[in-house]
């Protein structure tokens, strides 16, 4: 099969799409300049100079960057390196993305729509939300336990949280529990005594933050 287009940079989300869309696409790192379609798979802070290498012919998968004139695809997931399912994910369409590309990210599951430039860190911080910072508060709360020497057996927290994105997926906010939904100011009380800072602030604001 012809490459149909070049992914720059062999970070684990240009490594993750090269797996998937195997021979239609070549992976190089970002040093290398080919010809053609390149999708810019590199940090936010390198693509601005990078697309000046490709006037007219790249796509940046920078979530929270708007670039005039240079399109960007954004994937709304987590990359690991590897290919995976990614059936029904969002893909944030921004600018004149090529329609070979389009179609590429479809195949792979991505559903695309589009998103206006001035909306993109908007978008982005709602993605940060809603992954980086979980995994900063499961790995916190998993850390507090270890810290007072409480060695949570089986999986941990982990069935804890899935359990809870499970609720939520099917349920929406009627999914979410806890004694800040059922108003137990009582538990509240008592859990945020226990807590040191930031983490007794970051309890109160998050809990309080959809009343």
């Amino acid at each position: 099969m012809t490459t149909e287009f070049t992914i720059l940079g062999r970070g684990r989300a240009g490594r993750a799409l090269a797996e998937a869309w195997g021979s239609r696409t070549a992976l190089v790192d970002h040093l290398a300049r080919p010809e053609g379609l390149v999708l810019l798979a590199v940090p936010d802070r390198a693509v601005p100079g990078l697309a000046t290498c490709f006037p007219g012919r790249c796509v940046h998968l920078a979530g929270s960057l708007h670039l005039e004139g240079v399109p960007c695809a954004h994937p709304l997931t987590s990359f690991d390196g590897h290919a995976r399912d990614w059936t029904g994910t969002p893909l944030a369409i921004t600018g004149a993305v090529p329609d070979d590309l389009r179609r590429a990210f479809g195949e792979l599951g991505f559903a695309a729509f589009d998103l206006p430039a001035e909306l993109k860190p908007l978008y982005h911080a709602a993605a940060v939300l809603t992954s980086g910072h979980a995994a900063t508060l499961w790995l916190g709360a998993a850390s507090l336990l270890r810290a007072q020497g409480v060695a949570l057996p089986g999986r941990g927290l982990l069935p804890l949280a899935e359990a809870t994105l499970r609720n939520v997926a099917e349920l929406g906010a009627a999914g979410r529990t806890g004694p800040f939904v059922r108003g137990d100011e009582a538990t509240i009380a008592r859990d945020t005594e226990a807590l040191p800072e930031p983490w007794r602030e970051i309890f109160l604001k998050l809990g309080h933050s959809l009343d």
